[in-house]
């Protein structure tokens, strides 16, 4: 990084609102997200900058302050900066319960949604989660949010079956999910699923567009996130969620999330203030 280029700072905590799973601010000069999934919807939008950005291996773009990005469960996508001053996002993951995994299909054939009433609600919302005595508040403006988000994915047309529903994919899947702390070697799911190993490696790749191990090791990386965020040690951490050591936690959990295990579950026990912009607690790399 150079020197005249402002420092990376993260904010991040588990709010107690009714399905939102994490939120999470930042401010990126250089960081690029490898190629994940999440088991919640990621609501963001943008207060500065660009963000470039692949969702199902199609590229998309966002600038400034004006859009909204979706991005679904189960479907992959990276990230990462686009100028020298990179870009400062905020972060809803929300839970299904908020929208329905069926619409995820939708979701990824149009992922920026120009919406501004839906931004501002989406900033209410965080000014609102800043507060922990306003629960009821942000519950009131998820609702909204809610309700919006679902009008405009109902309105989508539905994403024809294709190779998503590739059965050696899916079953591997379903594999890997049952099995996410403690693993399993290719050659045991191969003969679990009576399939070649590069076969099965080839399916799943071009129906959820990562190889297995990169699945594996971003689901790993979602529960330790909620793991930090419930108030856990790093070591032990790395332990629950099927890393060898803290050490192995600590790359993969860098080179996704942009901060180290350590310090983002220091600054998700920082108390908040009432500025969601100004005051919001941060860690400065």
């Amino acid at each position: 990084m150079s020197g005249d280029r402002p420092p990376t700072s993260i904010a991040a905590w588990k709010p107690h609102v009714p399905g939102i799973a994490e939120v999470f601010h930042a401010h990126f000069t250089d960081h690029a997200y490898p190629v994940h999934t999440h088991d919640t919807w990621d609501l963001m939008i943008l207060d500065d900058g660009s963000v470039d950005f692949a969702l199902d291996r199609h590229r998309h773009g966002a600038t400034g302050t004006a859009s909204v990005l979706l991005l679904p469960p189960g479907i992959p996508h990276d990230g990462r900066t686009v100028t020298a001053s990179g870009f400062r996002k905020r972060n809803l993951y929300l839970d299904v319960s908020v929208l329905p995994q069926r619409l995820a299909g939708r979701a990824a054939d149009a992922p920026v949604i120009d919406d501004g009433l839906l931004r501002h609600r989406i900033h209410q919302l965080h000014a609102a989660l800043v507060h922990t005595d306003d629960g009821f508040e942000a519950e009131s403006r998820l609702a909204f949010i809610r309700e919006r988000l679902h009008s405009r994915l109902d309105a989508l047309r539905p994403r024809a079956p294709g190779r998503e529903a590739n059965r050696l994919a899916s079953e591997l899947r379903e594999l890997l999910d049952s099995r996410i702390r403690a693993g399993m070697s290719l050659h045991a799911a191969a003969a679990v699923l009576h399939a070649h190993p590069t076969h099965l490696i080839r399916c799943f790749k071009q129906t959820y567009g990562l190889p297995p191990h990169a699945y594996l090791t971003g689901k790993r990386i979602d529960r330790a996130r909620r793991l930090l965020l419930d108030g856990h040690r790093p070591a032990e951490v790395a332990a629950t969620v099927g890393f060898h050591d803290q050490a192995h936690l600590h790359r993969h959990f860098t080179r996704h999330v942009g901060t180290t295990p350590a310090r983002y579950k220091a600054v998700s026990t920082v108390t908040r203030t009432t500025s969601p912009d100004a005051d919001r607690p941060t860690h400065t790399g």
